[in-house]
């Protein structure tokens, strides 16, 4: 009886080990998409000053 709840645990711990998880979770992958969003941002505030920069001024008024 004891040989057979030994290779009852076995068994099953044998098959728990195969099924575990072997890749890693999701949260590393939201890292990744945190980094692009922020070149993504970056990107834009660089558009947005080239085009502030090609824009000429008005003069002001003086007062």
């Amino acid at each position: 009886m004891k040989k057979m709840l030994m290779l009852a645990a076995l068994v099953l711990g044998t098959g728990a080990m195969v099924n575990a998880q072997t890749t890693p979770a999701k949260a590393e992958t939201k890292k990744e998409v945190k980094h692009a969003k922020k070149a993504e941002k970056k990107a834009a505030k660089a558009e947005e000053k080239k085009a502030d920069a090609a824009k000429p001024e008005a003069p002001k008024a003086k007062k």
